[in-house]
């Protein structure tokens, strides 16, 4: 579970989880015209102890995502791919 300590003790920019969901309504859902397709998301620390979790088509890659995937915005989705606490959630960039 991610917490503010560990925020605050990772270096800026770090990227420290990635991971892979389906594109579905019972996850996150991008569009219905690529259902089932595979997402990728990838969470990265800012400039202070904030961060913030980007997602986009798998196939584009990491660095894509990180520089133009779409951010993770409901606090549902975003506990669901990165377990927090509430102090490492208030941290989140909506």
């Amino acid at each position: 579970m991610l917490t503010i300590e560990q925020l605050k003790a990772m270096p800026k920019h770090t990227v420290f989880a990635t991971g892979v969901v389906k594109n579905s309504p019972d996850g996150i859902y991008m569009t219905d015209d690529r259902e089932g397709d595979n997402l990728l998301w990838v969470a990265k620390r800012g400039e202070i102890h904030d961060w913030a979790i980007y997602i986009h088509w798998e196939e584009m890659g990491k660095d894509f995502v990180i520089s133009n995937g779409d951010k993770v915005r409901t606090n549902y989705h975003i506990k669901k791919l990165v377990p927090c606490d509430d102090s490492a959630l208030e941290m989140y960039r909506h």
